[in-house]
């Protein structure tokens, strides 16, 4: 029988500028995000059997220099690269070496250390893994010189507005931008703390219809961390009243149905989404209604938007409604981003 997995001790560095901080170097990061998480779990370095690291901005082998600043004893250190997926992936496979029986206590810590400006493809003498996407996209919307991403996105909020025949001039998706870059001033780690109008928000220079650049999130360099126990091995060490049990984590990648007459939702993830919640929710015998609060990723406001339906947290083509009646956020039904996001 699968061992129970429990979340015991977690850390995190404040998230700033690209550059912005002097001696934050990755290895810097993982030291202070890692040590704040053993502190909080109350245990050493040398309890950690195993270590997933993720990063998606560095050579290979980022992984053991950062987790070498915690300890060097030997341990298994496994490097993991999955895109905007990279942190949730580490703490996947951390569970599953608990999970298997394959360790008792196992460390899972993401950084990144991010260029400035927007982000681009650094191999141009092979396959880019995204020109599948790409290829389908520039079939439904001319391709431009806006950042990749924010087109993709961007297009995907365009389709929902038009699947569901609202005004294209609907703000509802920069009213999500100040949501969560409210919210933001209540979280010491976020990049910016500030608080925009709606006004600022949706007068801020355009990327890609309809997102302006208060709706996009920024490059930032962080880190975070989790130590991930056994229900064994939190008995042992005392550990019951910190203990907090990850009762479901799935992850999905794309279905056919991204590939074979998609819209720009269906090529953005919505699909995969949708699969990876419906698994979750079944494996913790629960739906979204139980649900009260929610992180999501809000790499653009349109994305958000999206993944409210993806996730079932409200019928199909009423996204929207969640919005403008404030039910995603204090006071509403459920409190989406507390922290703040991505975009803050």
């Amino acid at each position: 029988m699968p061992s129970k997995v429990y979340v015991i001790g977690v850390g995190m560095t404040k998230f700033e500028k690209p550059g912005s901080r002097e001696n934050f170097d990755y290895p810097d990061m993982a030291k202070e995000s890692g040590q704040k998480a053993l502190q909080d779990a109350g245990i050493g370095f040398e309890k950690i059997q195993q270590a997933f690291v993720g990063y998606v901005y560095g050579d290979s082998t980022c992984g053991q220099r950062a987790v070498y600043e915690l300890g060097i004893t030997g341990i298994p250190i496994v490097n993991v690269n999955n895109n905007c997926s990279t942190g949730s992936s580490a703490l996947l496979l951390a569970k599953n070496a608990i999970e298997g029986g394959l360790a008792s206590c196992v460390l899972a810590l993401g950084f990144e250390k991010m260029q400035r400006g927007s982000l681009s493809s650094q191999y141009s003498d092979r396959c880019n893994p995204m020109e599948k996407h790409v290829e389908l996209m520039s079939n439904l919307y001319e391709l431009t010189g806006s950042p990749m991403t924010a087109q993709m996105f961007g297009n995907a909020g365009r389709d929902y507005i038009k699947k569901y025949n609202l005004d294209p001039n609907d703000d509802v998706f920069a009213r999500i931008a100040h949501k969560n870059h409210k919210h933001s001033v209540n979280n010491p780690y976020a990049q910016f703390q500030k608080e925009y109008t709606l006004d600022e928000i949706k007068n801020a220079p355009m990327i890609y219809e309809p997102l302006t650049k208060l709706q996009c999130s920024p490059t930032s360099d962080g880190s975070a961390a989790a130590v991930l126990a056994s229900e064994d091995f939190v008995r042992k060490n005392g550990l019951e009243s910190k203990a907090v049990e990850i009762v479901a984590l799935e992850m999905a990648t794309d279905l056919p149905s991204s590939f074979t007459n998609p819209d720009c939702m269906k090529i953005v993830g919505f699909d995969m989404s949708q699969l990876a919640a419906r698994k979750a929710f079944q494996k913790a015998a629960i739906s979204p209604k139980d649900v009260q609060v929610v992180e999501l990723h809000d790499c653009f406001s349109c994305n958000e938007l999206i993944t409210y339906e993806a996730l079932g947290l409200c019928d199909p083509g009423k996204a929207v409604e969640l919005v403008k009646q404030n039910q995603n956020t204090y006071g509403g039904r459920y409190v989406v981003n507390p922290s703040g996001g991505l975009i803050s």
